[in-house]
């Protein structure tokens, strides 16, 4: 197949993050870097039949919702986003896996369109996103009144359907729906999102070429 893209619908590359673009999670070292050990585990111990019941469903939504809304509730966005830079400048320079970012590369140097679609938060993703010149983001955000966070998270996390539900309501407002839409993840989390796509790569056990098999240039 030829490198070239005449005669074919534009492509849409969709990235997860965590252990897809990263060699690591990146949710609990920002929590950490928000609110310190203290922080999270008060965000677990003021609400422990909450905390204990998704534990038990092993809901990662539920557990999720109450440890970012506890740790992000009554601080200013400004203050958060501040460290989400100064975090995204630490993962672009410390975490990103080369395999992965290079298929990046490639899409973007094919004129593709690429997105995150994470769970991961965007108070890091959108500067990060901005770092590698990536399109948008699409990720999981904390509650918020005006400048500051409160409790819980806008919307659903989005992971799992919620990562599908939201590339294609992305790709309807971009006109985009009859995109080739390919996919990269690395866990079950992705499984929606890489089996909505065209052509889903789970990227977790293996490395990723620069240049697909097929392609040229």
């Amino acid at each position: 197949m030829s490198g070239g893209n005449a005669q074919r619908p534009p492509v849409v590359a969709a990235f997860d993050v965590d252990g897809t673009l990263t060699i690591r999670d990146c949710v609990r070292p920002f929590l950490l870097r928000v609110g310190g050990w203290r922080g999270v585990s008060w965000s677990l111990a003021r609400r422990p039949v909450a905390t204990v019941a998704a534990s038990f469903r092993r809901d990662r939504d539920r557990f999720k919702e109450i440890v970012v809304g506890g740790v992000m509730r009554r601080r200013s966005v400004d203050q958060v986003e501040h460290l989400g830079r100064e975090f995204a400048d630490d993962v672009h320079r410390e975490w990103l896996r080369d395999d992965t970012l290079g298929r990046l590369r490639w899409h973007q140097g094919m004129g593709h369109s690429t997105v995150l679609v994470s769970a991961s938060l965007g108070a890091y993703l959108r500067p990060l996103a901005a770092r590698l010149n990536v399109d948008d983001v699409l990720c999981t955000d904390p509650a918020r009144d005006g400048d500051v966070f409160v409790d819980g998270l806008e919307g659903l996390n989005c992971r799992a359907e919620e990562k599908a539900r939201r590339l294609d309501a992305w790709l309807v407002d971009r006109d985009l729906t009859h995109a080739e839409v390919w996919a990269y993840g690395d866990s079950a989390g992705d499984h929606a999102l890489l089996a909505r796509a065209d052509r889903g790569e789970l990227v977790k056990a293996a490395r990723v070429t620069a240049v697909p098999e097929g392609w040229q240039g």
